[in-house]
């Protein structure tokens, strides 16, 4: 079923009931489902090892009777929501203005010679994920990556293959 499809409640997908009760654990504090939805899919996200399978988007809708239209739309638009697998080290590279212009090209290019992995795909021991991001806020530092949380600024191609080394 696509997921711009609203299933019939027979073929609704369901999260599993550990998920459905930590959802209502949480309901009272949020006045909408609209407002619920966007803790809801980082249960679901979390259920499925950090992504969002289409099954889990439709759960969620059918859990907080939203269409899934909407469900999806919300997680196509929030970077903290994926729709494949990512690394537990999830990596994003600005590629903004003063990033190109600055190397982020190259450091791009050494992240896929360390990680032996494309843009996108995740390393076979599921550590790491790299892809680029238009931006990440940090122009005078650049060029710069961002690893979770983390940034790391001024980076050389080599620099950045020694943090993504040193990552456990």
């Amino acid at each position: 079923m696509s997921a711009l499809a609203s299933p019939t409640p027979e073929e609704s997908p369901r999260l599993p009931a550990k998920t459905r009760a930590q959802i209502d654990a949480i309901r009272e504090r949020y006045p909408t489902a609209r407002a619920l939805l966007l803790p809801a899919l980082h249960l679901a996200q979390k259920l499925h090892g950090g992504w969002l399978p289409e099954s889990a988007i439709e759960a969620v809708a059918t859990e907080l009777e939203l269409d899934p239209a909407e469900v999806y739309g919300v997680v196509t638009f929030y970077d903290l929501y994926h729709q494949r697998p990512v690394g537990r080290h999830r990596i994003r590279v600005c590629t903004n203005v003063s990033c190109m212009l600055r190397g982020s090209d190259e450091i791009m290019s050494a992240l896929h010679q360390e990680l032996k992995v494309k843009e996108g795909e995740v390393t076979d021991d599921g550590r790491c994920s790299f892809i680029h991001f238009e931006c990440l806020g940090s122009c005078d530092t650049a060029p710069m990556m961002m690893i979770n949380d983390e940034y790391h600024e001024n980076l050389t191609p080599r620099e950045a293959q020694r943090v993504v080394r040193e990552l456990k």
